[in-house]
């Protein structure tokens, strides 16, 4: 059911590879799961296995007690330049941020901090940490994805919905979105599909075509 609230514009923002500098989880597998994610990321990458499939086997061969490290590992990776910037900005113009990410909140959450106050919401995995190893829990699991982006993305109401992205699992919400900033990998999808989109470097070049874009709309 889509929210009460009607916005003018609504941003949706991927985490890993994005916001952050680096891609976190495919470093967090590589350093905490290397023998189990090295098959399954060539796999991925040969369209074998899902985006969905590929995260859950991993993430599920992770010993519990690592998970603590996961976290403070995590803070070693950077926010990509200007964030803190398009949030004033957004803030400033009462566009919310919706932060959809195909990794562990976390891992989200630890990395962003304080900046979380200043969004309106995370969609991401949770992990359970009862057991042995971890185990995935999402409750917007989708079929190739382990948060369904497109399906979050429809909770809200809005006259325009505006992606950002870097990469495989922004596939499904760029094609969803009214206007989208692409980069990477998710670029080069557009690109290929004949989709129009942005192309960004940082987030200063996606406050500055907003700035042009909110005041000619």
């Amino acid at each position: 059911m889509k929210q009460a609230e009607l916005y003018q514009s609504i941003v949706f923002c991927d985490f890993d590879g994005t916001i952050t500098e680096q891609e976190t989880l495919a470093r967090v597998f590589s350093k905490f799961a290397p023998e189990t994610w090295r098959p399954i990321r060539e796999d991925l990458t040969s369209g074998k296995i899902s985006v969905r499939e590929a995260v859950t086997k991993t993430i599920n061969s992770i010993d519990s007690s690592y998970y603590g490290d996961i976290l403070d590992y995590t803070l070693n990776f950077s926010i990509r330049p200007g964030f803190e910037t398009l949030l004033d900005f957004l803030n400033s113009r009462h566009v919310p941020m919706v932060v959809l990410s195909g990794g562990i909140r976390g891992m989200v959450e630890t990395r962003l901090g304080n900046l979380i106050k200043r969004m309106h919401s995370i969609f991401a995995a949770d992990v359970d940490t009862s057991g042995q190893y971890l185990r995935t829990n999402s409750a917007y699991e989708g079929k190739t994805e382990l948060v369904d982006k497109v399906r979050v993305m429809n909770f809200f109401n809005a006259k325009e919905q505006i992606a950002i992205g870097d990469g495989i699992t922004d596939f499904n919400m760029a094609q969803a979105a009214d206007l989208v900033f692409a980069r990477g990998g998710l670029a080069r999808f557009m690109f290929e599909n004949n989709i129009p989109y942005v192309s960004w470097s940082d987030f200063f070049d996606i406050r500055d075509y907003l700035q042009a874009h909110f005041s000619n709309s």
